[in-house]
C-alpha cells in the first residue's frame, strides 16, 4: 500500500474453538505467551478491522469482539469458518487462527496488499518455513469464500468435519512466505519456543512494551529510543534511582496535557535537558572544587 492509498477496508474471522488434543485439551487461546493470552496477542494484530468475529464461547478479550459458533460445537475449522462468515459485511476478510504468537499488524497489512495486488486473486496466505500453505493465516475475498462453501455445503450434504483444503482448492491464491508470522503452537514444545523467542534480546523489549499497553488497556505508539535515551541521562546526569520516576513523570505530564505521542516527545525533551542542565552543574562543581585546591591556594588556611 502505497502512502496516498486508503487503508482497506477489511473484517476478521478468529477461530478459536477447537480441542487442543495436542495440548492435552487446555485452553490454548487463554494461554499466555510474552504476558498475553495467544487469543489477544492475534486480536491485537488485526485491531484495524471493522469487524472482528470470534468463533468459540465468549471470553473476556483484551478489545471488543463479536462471538459466533458453529453448529454443533467441534463442527471443525470449514464450518467455524462459515459461522464466522455470516456476521461480516465487508469485501476482504482475514481469517486467522487463535494460535499465532507472532502475527503483527504489519502481518496482516501485508496479507491485504498482496490480495489489493492481485486482482485476480481471490486470497493470500503465509507459507511457512517449509513452504506449506497456512490457509488460517490469511487475506480472502469473501464473495469467493461464500461461493466455496454453498457449493461445498450441496456437494457434501453439510460442513461438518471438512478439511480447509477442501474450501481452500476451489480458490485462486497468493503466497506471502513469512516462516515466523506463520509460526503456530500445537504443542507444548511450540509454546516453550514461542516463549523463548520472545525473550531474546532483540524481542523482549518490544514484546514487554505491547503486553503492558494491553494490561493497561492503553493504545499509544511512542519513540521508545526517546525514553530510553531520557532514563539514560537521568540515571547519569542525576541518579539511577531518577530514571524510572523520571520517565513516569513524562508520561504523567503528556496524560495531563490529553496529548498523545508528541505531547510524550515534547515532555522528554524537556526533561532530557534538564538532566543535561543539571549534570553540567555538577561538573562545574567539580571543576571548582578542583582549581580551589589546586597548588598555590591563597585561601584563609595558606601559608
Amino acid at each position: 500500500m502505497t502512502r496516498n492509498e486508503p487503508p482497506v477496508e477489511y473484517d476478521a474471522v478468529v477461530l478459536a474453538g477447537g480441542g487442543a488434543r495436542r495440548l492435552g485439551g487446555a485452553d490454548k487461546p487463554g494461554v499466555r505467551v510474552g504476558g498475553r493470552a495467544l487469543l489477544d496477542r492475534v486480536l491485537a494484530a488485526c485491531a484495524e478491522a471493522h469487524t472482528t468475529v470470534v468463533v468459540a464461547d465468549p471470553r473476556p478479550t483484551a478489545r471488543p469482539v463479536r462471538w459466533a459458533r458453529e453448529d454443533p460445537p467441534g463442527a471443525g475449522p470449514v464450518a467455524a469458518l462459515d459461522a464466522g462468515l455470516r456476521r461480516t459485511t465487508a469485501d476482504d476478510v482475514l481469517v486467522l487462527s487463535a494460535d499465532l504468537p507472532f502475527l503483527s499488524a504489519g502481518t496482516v497489512r501485508r496479507l491485504l496488499d498482496a490480495l489489493r495486488v492481485d486482482g485476480a486473486a481471490e486470497g493470500a496466505l503465509l507459507t511457512d518455513a517449509d513452504g506449506r500453505d497456512q490457509p488460517l493465516v490469511a487475506a480472502y475475498r469473501t464473495a469467493a469464500l461464500r461461493r466455496e462453501l454453498a457449493l461445498l455445503t450441496t456437494t457434501h450434504g453439510g460442513l461438518t468435519g471438512l478439511p480447509l483444503r477442501r474450501l481452500t482448492a476451489g480458490l485462486d491464491l497468493t503466497r506471502v512466505p513469512d516462516p515466523v508470522a506463520s509460526f503456530d503452537c500445537d504443542t507444548w514444545d511450540d509454546i516453550a519456543t514461542a516463549r523463548a523467542r520472545i525473550r531474546e534480546h532483540y524481542h523482549v523489549l518490544d514484546e514487554w512494551i505491547s503486553a503492558v499497553k494491553d494490561e493497561l488497556g492503553i493504545d499509544l505508539e511512542v519513540d521508545t529510543g526517546v525514553l530510553l535515551d531520557l532514563a539514560r541521562d537521568a540515571a547519569h546526569g542525576v541518579a539511577r534511582p531518577a530514571a524510572p520516576l523520571t520517565t513516569f513523570l513524562v508520561g504523567y505530564a503528556a496524560a495531563q496535557a490529553e496529548g498523545g505521542p508528541e505531547a510524550v516527545a515534547e515532555a522528554a525533551r524537556k526533561a532530557a535537558a534538564l538532566a543535561l542542565r543539571w549534570a553540567r552543574e555538577a561538573e562545574q562543581d567539580g571543576a571548582d572544587q578542583a582549581a580551589a585546591t589546586e597548588p598555590g591556594d591563597t585561601g584563609p588556611d595558606a601559608g
